[in-house]
């Protein structure tokens, strides 16, 4: 069952984010003015975060509602009913255990004391603090990601945003001072060294250079690791909210992006000051009245702004699925890997030519997977082993 619901989470993280990638792609060139005689590019980051985050809070409660079970209360369905949940791990333990068993591996053993039972600590306020604190990463970090751009070349920012799995363990282990498998060093080192290489012997050459120099090139992979040090903060986080509360991917999924939905509107409708890459508009000006604007004058852009958002909506389903059930780590080398097919699709259809050195990448990144496949299969084949040992003794009694 384990096996087939991570195929599923996979195909899902897979279709919806090339669906996705088409209308980003599309989103970054000009669109025609309803006058028919100039071209403009959108450029508010902050509408399009707020457009995804928006859908993806009613996709999540959609996915609740209908999901949900006779005479839940609402408190329940928002994950918020502390006292029922800790009434229920008596007779909920097999299910709580199978789902702790599933974080991380760390240190291949579960967690079913943080997992299965609530500290005093374990209260409504401090798992949406707990949300709004993720939320927030998320809102800081998508500016400083968008204004590297400015500083350094897009294939330099891929080949850094393919090293966030290094981030991911980082952040777990100085926040929640987390440890894993060791097999899981070695398919992050394999999976982050098979993407550098492929990226790093490509032939293709940036559509645009930065012209500030060296010092802009600091500046923009300054961005950058903030960038990758936010969104290492966020899955850590993440990863300690599904170990410490009792909550479903789609519950997560529902708070943070309404809390993310809440702090972009705060930060883009607000005449505030010019604030350095949170809030680039000058003059007290108001993003979002900018960006409506555009899409006044420039209707085209409402079809990719649409797929966009709502790709990334459904994508997100599927996302936190694999969180909640197999970690951040199975979550980022999924999202990673995706990029690599990605970049294998636009070979096949656009007959791009892959170096030697890219096709090395390839199959380092692909001999990493087969570690984790292999070692993943291992524990369940062991697990299974067990289980049917304990039902022999059930039945010999």
């Amino acid at each position: 069952m384990s096996v087939l619901r991570l195929g599923l989470c996979v195909i899902g993280v897979y279709s919806m984010f090339l669906l996705w990638a088409v209308a980003q792609e599309r989103l970054s060139v000009p669109f025609q003015h309803i006058d028919g005689q100039s071209t403009d590019k959108f450029k508010s980051a902050l509408f399009l975060g707020t457009c995804q985050s928006f859908l993806s809070s009613l996709s999540a409660l959609a996915y609740i509602l209908i999901r949900r079970k006779s005479g839940s209360s609402l408190a329940s369905l928002l994950g918020l009913d502390f006292t029922s949940m800790t009434k229920a791990n008596g007779s909920s333990d097999s299910n709580t255990n199978e789902l702790s068993s599933s974080k991380l591996s760390i240190n291949n053993r579960p967690h079913p004391s943080k997992a299965t039972t609530h500290t005093p600590s374990s209260t409504p306020k401090s798992l949406l603090l707990r949300y709004l604190q993720v939320s927030t990463f998320i809102t800081l970090a998508a500016p400083f990601g968008f204004a590297a751009l400015s500083y350094i070349t897009y294939p330099t920012m891929v080949l850094g945003k393919s090293c966030k799995l290094v981030p991911v363990m980082l952040m777990n282990f100085v926040m929640y001072r987390r440890r894993f498998a060791p097999h899981k060093y070695i398919v992050v080192a394999m999976v982050t060294a098979g993407i550098s290489v492929f990226m790093g012997f490509g032939n293709e050459k940036p559509s645009k250079a930065s012209s500030n120099g060296e010092q802009g090139q600091l500046i923009g992979v300054f961005y950058l690791l903030i960038n990758l040090v936010l969104d290492g903060a966020v899955n850590s986080t993440q990863d300690e909210v599904f170990v410490r509360y009792k909550v479903s991917g789609q519950q997560m999924m529902l708070w943070i992006n309404m809390f993310c939905t809440l702090l972009s509107i705060a930060i883009g409708t607000l005449p505030l000051p010019h604030i350095p890459v949170i809030h680039p508009s000058s003059g007290a000006q108001s993003e979002f009245a900018n960006a409506i604007g555009f899409i006044r004058t420039h209707p085209s852009v409402v079809v990719p702004l649409v797929q966009f958002s709502l790709t990334g909506a459904l994508g997100q389903l599927f996302i936190f699925e694999t969180l909640q059930h197999f970690g951040s780590l199975t979550l980022v080398m999924i999202t990673l890997t995706r990029k690599m097919f990605t970049m294998v699709l636009s070979v096949v259809v656009y007959d791009h030519k892959l170096t030697l050195g890219q096709w090395a990448g390839a199959g380092i990144v692909f001999a990493g997977i087969s570690v984790e496949a292999w070692v993943k299969r291992k524990e369940i084949h062991a697990k299974r082993i067990l289980q049917e040992k304990e039902r022999a003794k059930i039945k010999s009694l």
